[in-house]
């Protein structure tokens, strides 16, 4: 578990410092709010092929795949050196969606082998310790990439994040881990279509992951306007430079290193369906008060912002993780990662158009409102009874 986290930690500060300068990058490059909001829709994209790109996780051992797979992007990285002005920025993107695809694999096969490595009873708290691991990240990635970037451009955050790809490898091949030998791969035609189907229909099946993961999927629709609408907000509310989303950045994830801290003490007192209630509630209403044009509100609601959502995103993994049969975890945890985020990277395209059309303090308080609703909705819902493994979807 220490090496692992410790490759959580290494790979997510790089991941983070990437992320948060590709915005900027381009933004610096262009001067458009909205190429820039873009930059995070070309990240997620790729959770479209969600489903197709799990069903690797189930067909390889995990452990390897997770090596291999950060050695990759730690090759394709330097390629972004390239990029020094405004017609090269096709090539960020196209570099992004990569990283997107990478990553849909990558959190298929790590969800795969915590279900499998650990007591089903301890995957809240585990899922927790990931969370705090990975988003701790955030309290220094950010600051360090935007001063990085200020002083030397994105060319040398490019190399810093491929150097964490390899730390992380290296990490990842340390983990000590009995994995059993994957099934035999089915060779006739239209093999991998079904197995990727079994997962959809175990993620459908299920009485406790349909609404948890619904609520994760909604919950992500409004992270996407919200996320779209944050270089507005530091620009018009706040009047600070397109690198100030650093520091909003940064105070989001101290909300987040709380958040995976008490996410598994909370799991083990009430359900995944009100803790994912309770983290959408938390969100929709920060989110709102972004709107307000003072600094000390901004700050407070990231804070807050970096304490729901995580909530919501661990009550819906561990669940997926519990209910599905240990063969079918990666398919079945790829399936719910594409339901969760495909409305992240829509929404951040139609956040995109939507900051330049609408002004942030009309569009906030509409996204706080029906993120409220529908938290609501959720927390009285009638409660399920848990199932047990779900029926494991093979044809």
């Amino acid at each position: 578990m220490r090496w692992y986290l410790t490759g959580v930690v290494v790979s997510g500060f790089g991941t983070t410092a990437m992320w948060l300068v590709s915005g900027i990058w381009v933004k610096s490059l262009t001067g458009s709010d909205g190429l820039a909001a873009l930059t995070a829709f070309a990240l997620w994209a790729p959770a479209l092929l969600g489903p197709l790109l799990g069903t690797l996780a189930d067909r390889v051992r995990r452990r390897p795949l997770l090596v291999v797979l950060d050695l990759a992007m730690a090759a394709v990285l330097p390629l972004l050196l390239w990029v020094t002005s405004a017609d090269r920025v096709w090539l960020l993107f196209a570099v992004l969606v990569l990283y997107g695809a990478q990553g849909a694999v990558h959190d298929a096969a790590e969800q795969a082998l915590l279900a499998t490595g650990f007591d089903k009873e301890r995957l809240g708290s585990v899922n927790g310790w990931r969370m705090t691991a990975g988003e701790s990240t955030k309290l220094i990635a950010p600051l360090v990439a935007a001063g990085l970037f200020a002083r030397f451009g994105g060319g040398p955050v490019a190399l810093l994040d491929a150097a964490t790809f390899v730390l992380a490898a290296g990490a990842f091949a340390a983990v000590r881990v009995r994995e059993g030998r994957p099934a035999p791969v089915a060779r006739e035609r239209g093999a991998w279509w079904r197995e990727t189907a079994g997962g959809v229909r175990l993620l459908a099946a299920s009485p406790v992951l349909r609404p948890l993961v619904a609520t994760g999927a909604f919950t992500m629709l409004l992270a996407g306007v919200n996320g779209a609408a944050v270089y507005a907000v530091v620009d018009q509310r706040l009047g600070r430079p397109p690198a100030y989303a650093g520091v909003l950045y940064a105070v989001q994830g101290a909300g987040s290193v709380l958040a995976g801290l008490t996410a598994g003490p909370l799991l083990r007192r009430v359900p995944e369906r009100l803790l994912a209630a309770a983290g959408l509630a938390l969100f929709a209403a920060a989110a709102g008060v972004r709107a307000l044009p003072y600094e000390a509100t901004a700050l407070a609601a990231s804070a807050v912002i970096g304490l729901g959502l995580p909530w919501v995103l661990v009550a819906a993994m561990t669940a997926v993780q519990r209910e599905a049969p240990a063969e079918a975890v990666g398919r079945t945890a790829a399936t719910a990662h594409t339901v969760l985020f495909v409305p992240n990277a829509v929404a951040l395209a139609l956040g995109a158009a939507l900051v330049t059309a609408v002004d942030v303090t009309a569009l906030l308080p509409l996204l706080a409102v029906a993120g409220l609703a529908w938290a609501a909705v959720a927390a009285t819902a009638p409660a399920r009874a848990r199932t047990g493994a779900v029926p494991d979807g093979r044809s």
